[in-house]
Parts: structure tokens; sequence; C-alpha cells
């Protein structure tokens, strides 16, 4: 069954009743992660800062920075993405908003920003319309069941991202082995490496975007910008 077929008649309210059990499994898995090794790149499944910038780097490739934007980062954590932005980007406008399943997560982000236009929230749907949305890595983690489960779990996170943005999204996925901690763990996980290709095809189709594909950055993964057609 293709990806559009399976995720077929389901709209945000049904995806998130849908995958109730998902989304808890989720939220646990990176509570316990942040509670081990804190407000680090291990904390959120990288291994280290170096590579965790440089995905952040290929993400932002979406975004205009010569203009104020808003921005949603999806599976914000405890907000790397916002100290990442604070020092790359320190002249840019940006309307700021974190969002993350993990109370555990947003409180450690809400400790170390406080500054205007920087906002966190836990959540995991009625995202607002933003300039732009991204999400590193919460495609990658499979916290459990079968694959055409979180197949069908990551068509519905992108439609919502589709949903949420007014010029595009941006997201990673792996395609082989990574740096990634899970696995060195032993963590009840598995990383979902999948190629490019159907999620690019869903996009277009499915979403109406236009998707450019970053890779070859050193990492076994790729970057989807995802823009939409009507901006």
């Amino acid at each position: 069954m293709s990806i559009a077929a399976e995720t077929a008649g389901v709209g945000a309210e049904g995806d998130r009743a849908r995958f109730s059990d998902l989304y808890a499994d989720v939220e646990s898995y990176y509570s316990a992660r942040v509670a081990k090794y804190g407000a680090t790149p291990r904390g959120v499944d990288w291994s280290c800062q170096a590579t965790q910038d440089l995905r952040f780097v290929q993400l932002l490739k979406l975004c205009d920075f010569s203009a104020p934007f808003s921005l949603n980062d999806i599976g914000c954590g405890y907000g790397a993405l916002c100290a990442y932005l604070a020092r790359r980007h320190p002249q840019a406008e940006i309307d700021y908003l974190g969002i993350d399943l993990s109370l555990a997560m947003i409180s450690r982000a809400r400790r170390r920003f406080s500054a205007p236009g920087r906002r966190f929230k836990v959540g995991k749907g009625g995202l607002r319309r933003a300039t732009y949305s991204v999400a590193s890595g919460i495609m990658n983690v499979d916290v459990g069941g079968c694959r055409r489960s979180w197949e069908a779990f990551v068509a519905g996170m992108l439609a919502d991202l589709r949903r949420a943005s007014l010029r595009g999204f941006s997201v990673n996925f792996v395609t082989g082995g990574t740096e990634g901690t899970a696995a060195a763990d032993a963590s009840p996980v598995q990383l979902y490496c999948t190629s490019p290709e159907a999620w690019i095809d869903y996009c277009e189709r499915e979403l109406g975007c236009t998707v450019e594909t970053v890779d070859g950055y050193g990492l076994n993964e790729v970057t989807l910008l995802a823009r939409c057609r009507d901006c």
C-alpha cells in the first residue's frame, strides 16, 4: 500500500487520536533521555554538538534570513536550535516557537531561554501558522510497532508541518547506519532508515510542495526542503 493510500482521509484530529499510543511512547522515550543526559545532544539522541549543528545548517537552508520570519521548531527538545540561531544568526528577526511532546524537555528550554520572540510549549498538534517549520530527527527514532504504522505516523507529521507552514518546511531522514546514541545505549527503539524518494513524492503529490534534497554533508541522512507551491 502506498503512503498516500495509507493516510487517505485522516485529518489532523484523526491522526492524533489514531497515534495516541505512539505519541505517548515518544514522549516517554525522550523524557527519559533528557533525564539521563540533561540538556545536551545526547539528551536528544545525537552524539555531539558538531553534528547536531551540521543538521541545523541543512534544515535552515529553507529560510530567508534577509527578512523577518516566524519559525516553528517541531520536536525542539531543550532548545538547541534556539541556541544555534542566537550564535549563528544574532541579527535575524525571528519569531521562534519550540514545540515538544516532553514537558521535561520544554521545562529545560524555558529555563535556558527567556528572550522576547522565543517561546516554548508542550504539544503535538494545533500548530500555529508560521512562515517556516523545521523538524530535526523526529522522523528517525521508531519507538516500536510495525514499519507500516510508523510510516503512517510520519506521513501525518509531514501533513501537520505543511498545514502549519506558509512558505515551507524542512525535515531530515536517516538513510543508513548513523552515529546516533540509540543503538549504542541498547534502547528499546530502532532507527527508521529509508530512501527519500517515497517521501519526496508524498510531499509533492499529496502536500502540494516542491522538494529540494540536500545530502552529501558527511552524515548518513538526507534533508528535504519542501516549499509550498501556493506561497
